[in-house]
């Protein structure tokens, strides 16, 4: 029997949203907006690689670029500097003499980068549609809405906001506002034990993962002592004797690339790999986390396989970029995806050559694209959380 469209009604051609996910393409209704006026280089054109070194050379130390760990490779070779969001931020704020920080990652890091940096820096991203599913899963609104609620329950005054660098400006705000503090995948352990220094409990902001992960396999505690506080709920979801006695009120918010790794991408590695170590990063689910054989942040992830022995099988849990941007320097060792699938982060990925060359040649014309900025109520209590996360011991 001939298969046709019509016998499974499959619409064979790839629809805006499919293409956005995949890092491609665009659609209006569901992104912050990708126009760039101008003629964007086509991703094809062989001189690109050249451009980019031009238009760079022409700007010298006006420009400063910024490459995150999850970015592609042909992205990756422009930056100055590499890493996670929250060193990139700082590194940028180090760099006082840079008038642009093109920060090829995505919003919420440039937000961080435009309240770290001076008022004479501009942060540039270089598509607007490079978002974070996480960040966008905990809104102002939401987030004030779930503070009525514990004040409501009475448990308001006795509860500290942690909010993890991978959330808005807004978002940082609100923990600023209320007396709390920022955290990172590295740092999030003393943090929280910084918040149980001024509360009694912690909302956890927006990776209940991280938030899970810490609290249970690092501090002690148990799955009892933590909740699921749900936005589209009415309270959350939960009742008030939930939230008086929960020690750790997390926010329904994962990383959807993080989130994705199973028990199932474990066993299955572990059959197909005799000896293998599985690493991954502590935004993966708490059953994934408890199955694994190492967790940790990506610079965890990057020094532990610097120091692996040659011949060492390894199984990494987190973005493909880097995981393949580690195999290949590191010949010596054997490093696999940890699931079958592929797994682009689709919105990082969008940050690609023809943006950056569109970007750093618009600069050389004189005209300063995709400024992010951060205004000054947000960005002075977002600056205090993370002032009090840098003051952390």
């Amino acid at each position: 029997m001939t298969t046709t469209t019509e016998t499974y009604g499959v619409d064979p051609s790839p629809t805006p949203l499919a293409l956005l996910l995949l890092g491609r393409e665009a659609d209006p209704g569901s992104e912050r907006g990708v126009e760039c006026p101008g003629d964007l280089p086509a991703a094809s054109d062989p001189g690109l690689v050249e451009r980019a070194r031009r238009a760079k050379a022409a700007l010298g130390e006006r420009v400063f670029i910024l490459g995150h760990h999850y970015q592609r490779d042909e992205v990756i070779e422009f930056a100055d500097v590499t890493g996670d969001s929250f060193k990139l931020a700082r590194d940028a704020a180090a760099r006082p003499e840079a008038e642009f920080i093109v920060f090829c990652g995505v919003h919420f890091m440039a937000e961080s980068a435009d309240i770290l940096t001076g008022p004479a820096q501009q942060v540039i991203l270089p598509d607007l549609a490079a978002g974070c599913s996480m960040a966008d899963m905990a809104t102002a609104e939401q987030v004030a809405e779930c503070w009525d609620v514990l004040t409501d329950a009475g448990i308001a005054d006795v509860t500290v906001p942690v909010s993890y660098m991978n959330s808005s400006a807004d978002i940082k705000s609100f923990t600023g506002r209320h007396g709390g503090t920022i955290c990172t995948s590295s740092n999030a352990e003393r943090a929280l034990e910084w918040a149980f220094e001024q509360g009694e409990k912690v909302l956890f902001l927006p990776d209940q993962h991280l938030g899970r992960n810490t609290a249970v396999r690092e501090m002690g505690m148990s799955l009892d002592d933590c909740v699921l506080y749900n936005p589209h709920k009415p309270n959350g979801g939960l009742t008030v004797e939930q939230l008086r006695n929960a020690r750790m009120i997390l926010w329904r918010g994962h990383c959807s690339v993080h989130g994705r790794f199973s028990v199932d991408s474990v066993n299955d590695v572990r059959a197909r790999i005799p000896g293998v170590t599985v690493l991954v990063h502590p935004e993966c689910k708490y059953e994934v986390v408890s199955a694994a054989d190492m967790v940790g942040s990506t610079e965890y992830i990057i020094k532990a396989l610097d120091a692996a022995e040659p011949g060492s099988k390894w199984a990494i849990g987190t973005e493909l970029n880097l995981v393949r941007r580690l195999a290949k320097a590191h010949p010596d060792k054997e490093i696999v995806f940890l699931d079958r699938a592929v797994c682009f982060c689709s919105t990082m990925n969008r940050i690609d050559l023809p943006h950056l060359v569109w970007t750093l040649e618009s600069l050389v014309e004189g005209r300063v694209p995709n400024v992010i900025t951060v205004d000054a109520e947000t960005e002075k209590y977002a600056k205090a959380a993370l002032d009090r996360m840098l003051a952390l011991p």
